[in-house]
């Protein structure tokens, strides 16, 4: 009983600093602007997945009622693109939750004795590694939404062969 009233009066000691609990605020202010960046990226990242979902039912739609022209041939090139646009979409989700996990950490550590600064840290890192991924990935899928329909065209072919190809080395 002695030992919980002493587990209770040390945990209060340690976070009723007004001082204490300043530092953690501003400790997580970069990582709480970084969440805001995230989450205007995840904005634009989506919009550009919604397009993509909705262009490629569109064009399936045509496929399926018999319409195959020029517009059918990109549909491979959409699709990578569609793959790149939600990888992207999802390294970046899971930055965000790595962050929102280093602002709790921040926080618990007024709580808690032991250091937990190398935690925040490879947290950190982590979400760095998961960004620089996915804004390439965004990169790339907007390079590829940059080229001509002819090159979007010539690109489908390719992916095409290639799936063929892969498709022949299984058999």
């Amino acid at each position: 009983m002695l030992d919980a009233l002493s587990l209770t009066g040390d945990l209060i000691e340690r976070t009723s600093s007004t001082v204490r609990v300043q530092e953690i605020v501003q400790l997580s202010l970069a990582p709480v602007f970084l969440l805001a960046a995230i989450g205007a990226m995840l904005n634009v990242m989506n919009l550009r997945l919604t397009w993509l979902f909705d262009r490629i039912e569109f064009i399936e739609r045509r496929v399926e009622d018999g319409v195959e022209d020029r517009l059918s041939e990109e549909l491979p090139a959409l699709i990578q693109r569609q793959r790149n646009a939600q990888m992207a979409v999802n390294l970046s989700t899971s930055a965000a939750l790595t962050i929102c996990l280093v602002v709790a950490i921040l926080f618990i550590s007024a709580f808690i004795e032991p250091r937990i600064g190398t935690l925040v840290a490879m947290l950190w890192i982590a979400t760095m590694f998961q960004l620089s991924w996915a804004l390439a990935l965004f990169f790339r899928e907007t390079s590829l939404a940059s080229a001509t329909a002819r090159e979007r065209r010539r690109r489908s072919r390719d992916i095409l062969a290639r799936k063929r190809k892969h498709d022949d080395q299984l058999d």
